[in-house]
């Protein structure tokens, strides 16, 4: 125990804590950064008659103006002081007195951000710890850690009950479950010291570098992975879609159950031209050091019934317009020329009796 505070506690023991008319000090409360100069002002007594009046101080000087004593200090290197402004009362009636709250701070020497017991990248669905180092910062116990993802505050800033004045360092944690949400975005701390309205405006704060997180997942397909079935026509071109989401990014693989295996290794299968053959249940298998995802297409192929359609619609115009031509050629005329509509042309039934009939009814007929 210092001379000073073995002082500080006799000066208490026989002070009237019932005084009156105590000393007054401006400000009431001081907050100086650490070697930094400062200085507060105290009137003893404003109706007091006593001709003892002094400040007890473990640093600075000061001088005194009638009942005011001036403070000041050039370099404040004390962590924890607290000047006592007094005045003697009357005989056998102790002392008047007024301590003069002192905080004394000073910012981090450094913050840095960090996982605990882990290195590498993450991975979905698991639970990581965030730490936040803060190094020499006093008081501590005025402390406040905040972590970040990105601009948003995760929760509120979390504080250590800590009564030590002199600069000292904590860890600070915070526990997270990290999603693929979280690839690729930046978490920090920062360390804010709160000093009341006397304090610095705005408080002093000091943050970390950003810490880039990397979280590994299996492949997700956006949409179903199993597909209503897929309808397209002998000829027409297919093509096939499993796009995937992982990281890291997956490969893939197709089969056409039960068992025939496909070339392609990529999101996306494409047929020029679909047969019969290319219709069945697909399975799109994507894969990564994590999982693997399968989507499934069940495609039809439905014949190309348009080469048919034509070959019908041929055979109709060769039975209305070429048959009824060659019928009048070699029935009527003997050699062919191409009817018109009025033409009459001759028939003859089974007993040879000729017969005439107009063209037009020859095709009607």
């Amino acid at each position: 125990m210092t001379l000073f505070n073995v002082f500080m506690f006799l000066f208490f023991f026989f002070t009237d804590v019932h005084c009156e008319d105590k000393p007054v000090f401006t400000p009431s409360r001081l907050v100086v950064k650490h070697g930094d100069p400062t200085s507060a002002a105290c009137s003893v007594c404003r109706s007091c008659q006593s001709n003892i009046t002094g400040l007890e101080r473990a640093v600075g000087d000061h001088t005194t103006n009638g009942t005011t004593i001036l403070w000041t200090v050039e370099n404040m290197t004390e962590w924890a002081t607290s000047p006592i402004c007094y005045y003697a009362k009357a005989v056998d009636e102790g002392q008047c007195c007024t301590f003069l709250s002192v905080t004394v701070y000073k910012p981090p020497d450094s913050v840095s951000i960090g996982f605990t017991n882990h290195s590498g990248p993450m991975f979905a669905s698991h639970q990581y710890t965030l730490r936040c180092d803060v190094l020499n910062v006093a008081p501590i116990g005025n402390l406040i850690v905040t972590f970040y993802r990105g601009r948003t505050p995760l929760g509120p800033g979390k504080s250590k009950v800590n009564a030590q004045k002199k600069p000292a360092s904590e860890v600070f944690t915070l526990s997270i479950n990290a999603s693929k949400e979280d690839d690729g975005v930046q978490y920090r701390c920062k360390a804010e010291l709160q000093l009341g309205p006397e304090g610095p405006q705005p408080p002093p704060v000091v943050e970390s570098r950003s810490l880039r997180a990397a979280v590994h997942y299996k492949p997700q397909h956006q949409g179903p992975t199993r597909h209503d079935p897929i309808t397209v026509t002998a000829g027409d071109p297919l093509r096939l879609n499993c796009e995937t989401e992982g990281n890291p990014g997956p490969s893939y693989t197709w089969t056409l159950l039960p068992a025939s295996l496909l070339p392609p290794n990529s999101s996306v299968l494409s047929i020029t031209s679909a047969a019969s053959k290319h219709g069945g249940r697909y399975a799109c298998s994507a894969s990564n050091a994590v999982g693997t995802t399968t989507v499934t297409f069940h495609v039809v192929v439905k014949p190309n019934i348009i080469p048919y359609i034509a070959v019908a619609a041929v055979v109709v115009l060769i039975l209305v317009i070429i048959v009824p031509g060659f019928l009048y050629k070699y029935i009527c005329m003997g050699q062919y020329t191409p009817p018109r509509p009025g033409d009459v042309c001759c028939f003859r039934n089974q007993r040879g009796n000729a017969l005439t009939a107009n063209y037009r009814s020859v095709v009607q007929s």
